[in-house]
């Protein structure tokens, strides 16, 4: 019987179809597996496989001047210590404290108080830097130009603000509330009964400095850094508002880093963002900029203890109770 050429012929084409159906099943399933892996990696560790340092401050000032400074800082600790570093904005002082205690913050910038708040609800976070300006900082007190109050002398001199209306910074700031009661407290001034109606929180520094030069209040309190600043700049008007008393030193401002730093960066992650921030240097004119921003000189190593005071006040006045 004669064979049919053809037969042999379809038989060969449909085996290597066969086989090629195969072989792009195969080859898809690997790519597929492949893209799955490579996504869950990234989700897990960013864009770029590596973790983000995540930084963030309490919002003591306009939020033009915070964004400024934080992003001129995460681009010099970014090319110091070989990471992405992400500046997370907050929108007040208690955001911060919660920001870092949840994990959205590995390192911050806190006053005294919400430095103690912050490492009260974390355990074995750290206070590693502070500015050169905050191992003697300094509360100032402002007054309405028109309301007739003269020079205080020392902490007993500001008895005389009773009966005056009054305002402080924001209710969880160590220089525009917490060490300005506490210094009202020891001269006789309870902030319940002694003002004229219940004190204001202007919400930061710059406000308090528009609300009594706006007549709102007579007499506010707050970091002395930023008057001086905005003084030295002359955005104050001597004619509207005036300072009439500078409080004793105290520890304040510092940086406090979550206790898990190196395990996720490396060993001596944490050393080595001391040592950035602590070579910061203002004959640098890069460093200068972020260090005038900070209003500082120089930062410099802290501790823990530096900030027992801070707390012991903080427990005086109710506002830490853990």
């Amino acid at each position: 019987m004669k064979k049919n050429p053809w037969s042999a012929s379809w038989r060969t084409l449909i085996t290597a179809l066969v086989a090629l159906a195969f072989f792009a099943a195969a080859c898809g399933s690997d790519a597929s597996e492949g893209e799955a892996s490579s996504e869950g990696e990234a989700s897990n560790e960013g864009d770029e496989g590596a973790a983000v340092l995540r930084i963030g401050a309490i919002p003591d000032q306009e939020p033009e001047r915070l964004q400024r400074t934080y992003d001129l800082l995460s681009d010099y600790l970014a090319a110091e210590l070989d990471v992405t570093v992400e500046y997370v904005p907050v929108t007040d002082y208690q955001g911060a404290v919660t920001a870092f205690r949840v994990g959205d913050l590995d390192l911050a910038w806190f006053g005294g108080l919400t430095g103690v708040q912050a490492r009260l609800e974390v355990e074995g976070a750290n206070a590693i830097a502070q500015r050169d300006i905050d191992e003697a900082f300094t509360s100032v007190f402002i007054a309405r130009a028109d309301t007739g109050i003269d020079t205080i002398a020392d902490v007993a001199g500001l008895s005389v603000l009773e009966g005056r209306s009054f305002t402080f910074g924001s209710e969880s700031s160590t220089s525009g509330r917490l060490m300005p009661q506490s210094f009202l407290a020891e001269a006789g001034i309870e902030i319940d009964s002694s003002f004229d109606g219940a004190p204001g929180f202007s919400g930061s520094h710059d406000a308090t400095i528009e609300v009594v030069a706006a007549g709102s209040f007579e007499v506010g309190a707050l970091n002395s850094e930023v008057w001086d600043s905005r003084v030295e700049a002359g955005d104050v008007d001597p004619s509207e508002v005036i300072e009439i008393f500078r409080t004793p030193p105290y520890y304040d401002y510092h940086w406090v880093s979550q206790p898990e730093l190196d395990a996720r960066f490396g060993d001596g992650f944490q050393d080595n963002v001391v040592a950035a921030l602590t070579s910061l240097d203002a004959d640098d004119p890069d460093h200068e900029a972020i260090l005038e921003l900070f209003g500082a000189g120089s930062f410099i190593v802290t501790e823990n203890a530096n900030y027992a005071a801070i707390e012991a006040v903080g427990r005086e006045t109710g506002l830490i109770r853990s």
